[in-house]
């Protein structure tokens, strides 16, 4: 019989309790982590699953995060909006209640006022939220506007709106202080008063007259440039009898001008004396009339003119200035709007025409010309240049009518949009001083001068003479989708703004030429100027309809708060779910897992103790005693 060793027997066991240690290990380590493994490989057939759902909660912290920036961003961004809608509730209160004393400036405690509220305005458009200009568009790492100093006092090579403002004041007042009107007689006649403009796109406008004078004849304003007369005739009017000449002022707003028939001596206010023949009642007439036009120029249109200044000013408007350009009169004039489209030489006509057929483009729009008959976007070339610019004015969609002076046209664009010529009959286009295929890009108007007081026309400003106040991106498309955040899959949310939007530059450009204009405290006609100003800026600061509001633009914020506030809390709730399924694949019972421990460490002792005693045995305890 063969006896064998312990080593043998011990190998299997010893084997066993690598099993059990390694077996330990793993449970031990699953209770430290609560994980089945520390490695994919060691969660068997579920590691696929795992991995999808690590995949979608980590998707789910990325849209968490760009939600919490989002949130950050639309946060400073309602800040600046909710203080730009109180700059214009406090300018507006301001306008309303203050006072008309002037300061060693020429300007109001209200004007004061609006200048702080200018500067605050300016530098929360300018506000950022992390490396981000909020409302610069695209340009999100450029400051969305110049300084209220630079918009408001300009540098040295660029002008300002203050100094736009002034030039217009010159511009609109002309010359003779009159609004670019003249009260006359014309010849050889002494009851007839006539009313002129002068053809400029400055000053007053005619735009109706209302006459009760017995015995008078009034005419409404026609012609190019307009004109109006009134022809007091051989009867005298009656004591009370009124007329009353309506002006259009160069903001939109009017002003009427009313003058009462009196036979009291002097004359009250608003009042001209009736003579002791028409003739008289005339020269009374005109007097009065040219006086009180003098008021109104130094009044109501100061303000007009300075409001239009800053519209100009801050938005910008596409300009055509076409070159001086002759007809083919013998001898050859400048053309003017009452020039034919077409017509033999020697007359005042193009010297090159337009023949039926011909189009000329204006933004993509076709002007088409005919024989006769001209209807819709049509014109016949018998027509006047005047009625071809009165269509492209039209087509163009622009506040800023055409002018032509000394023989050259200058066309403007709609507010904030390019502007286009192009024509069939280059010769033709060519003779009304435009070269085919024209365009101009938005710039700020401002005064064609020095001189200003005779200006005929309004020029594009360049940057190198004239503030671009808007420095931000100002490419096509809406301003909301200058920035897109994507919160979920299939949810993107749009939160861009420019500062030069409808709300904003509506909202500053009032403001700014509240603070901007100063008056002559030593003018008798200081207070009015004033009041006159207060109240345009007033009335600009409310509501207006049809008209992009503050608040609008909140409401759209709003809805992007909502739209990822909905996506955040839905995928809060995703995130908790695929938590709980991660778990379940990876996780482990922790006191199903300490059972085991138990067990495997019971096993583990017996084993131990086995092997120890089998280490133990000899062939000696086996041997019989001696």
């Amino acid at each position: 019989m063969s006896i064998d060793g312990v080593s043998g027997r011990t190998s299997y066991i010893g084997t066993t309790i690598l099993n059990l240690r390694s077996q330990l290990n793993d449970l031990t380590t699953q209770l430290a982590t609560g994980k089945v493994s520390t490695t994919y490989a060691g969660q068997g057939l579920d590691r696929g699953f795992a991995l999808s759902l690590r995949a979608q909660i980590s998707g789910i912290n990325a849209f968490s995060d760009t939600a919490t920036n989002l949130n950050t961003r639309l946060g400073v961004a309602n800040l600046t909006l909710q203080g730009l809608s109180d700059v214009g509730s406090q300018v507006k209160n301001a306008a309303t209640t203050a006072t008309l004393t002037l300061n060693n400036s020429g300007q109001t405690s209200g004007q004061i006022t609006a200048q702080a509220a200018f500067s605050n305005a300016v530098a929360m458009l300018n506000s950022q939220s992390g490396d981000r200009y909020l409302f610069s568009g695209r340009a999100m790492d450029t400051p969305a506007t110049v300084s209220a100093d630079t918009m408001l006092k300009g540098t040295a090579t660029q002008a300002g709106l203050t100094q736009l403002i002034n030039e217009r004041k010159q511009a609109d007042q002309g010359t003779n202080l009159m609004g670019r009107l003249s009260v006359s007689s014309p010849p050889a006649t002494t009851t007839v008063t006539s009313v002129a403009e002068d053809g400029s796109p400055f000053g007053l406008k005619l735009l109706s007259v209302q006459s009760s004078l017995t015995g008078a004849t009034a005419t409404q304003p026609a012609g190019t440039p307009k004109s109006t007369t009134v022809d007091l005739g051989a009867v005298n009017p009656k004591d009370g009898d009124k007329i009353k000449f309506n002006f259009t002022l160069p903001d939109g707003t009017t002003d009427a001008i009313e003058l009462t028939a009196t036979t009291t001596n002097p004359p009250p206010a608003g009042s001209f004396l009736i003579g002791a023949d028409t003739t008289a009642t005339t020269a009374n007439l005109q007097s009065t009339l040219t006086s009180s036009i003098k008021t109104l120029s130094d009044t109501s249109l100061v303000a007009a003119s300075a409001v239009a200044a800053s519209n100009n000013f801050f938005n910008p408007v596409a300009t055509v200035a076409g070159a001086a350009v002759n007809n083919q009169n013998t001898p050859p004039a400048p053309i003017s709007g009452a020039t034919a489209l077409s017509g033999a030489a020697g007359t005042n006509s193009l010297s090159t025409s337009f023949a039926a057929g011909d189009t000329i483009t204006v933004n993509g729009t076709p002007i088409t010309f005919v024989a006769s008959g001209a209807t819709g976007n049509q014109v016949n070339v018998t027509d006047s240049v005047q009625t071809l610019t009165a269509k492209i004015d039209q087509i163009s969609g622009t506040k800023n009518p055409s002018t032509i002076s000394n023989g050259a046209i200058t066309l403007h664009g709609a507010d904030g949009a390019s502007l286009s010529i192009s024509s069939s009959n280059t010769a033709a286009l060519g003779a009304l001083g435009i070269a085919n295929n024209t365009t101009a890009t938005p710039a700020p108007l401002r005064v064609g001068g020095p001189p200003f007081d005779t200006a005929t026309n309004l020029v594009a400003g360049t940057p190198d003479n004239t503030v671009y106040w808007y420095t931000g991106e100002n490419g096509p498309g809406s301003a909301r989708g200058t920035a897109v955040a994507q919160v979920d899959q299939s949810i993107t949310v749009q939160y861009g703004a420019r500062a030069n939007e409808q709300a904003f530059r509506y909202l500053l450009q009032n403001v700014a030429v509240y603070a901007a204009v100063t008056t002559n405290a030593s003018n008798p006609n200081a207070s009015a100027q004033v009041t006159a100003l207060a109240q345009r800026v007033s009335g600009n600061l409310a509501p207006q309809n049809g008209q992009q509001q503050i608040q609008d633009v909140q409401a759209e914020f709003a809805g992007a708060q909502t739209a990822t506030k909905a996506a955040t809390d839905r995928q809060t709730q995703l995130k908790a779910m695929a938590e709980t399924m991660l778990d379940s694949v990876e996780g482990v019972n922790q006191d199903e897992v300490a059972t085991k421990i138990l067990a495997l460490q019971t096993s583990l002792q017996a084993s131990y103790q086995t092997t120890s005693m089998l280490y133990q045995t000899t062939l000696l305890k086996y041997l019989p005693i001696a």
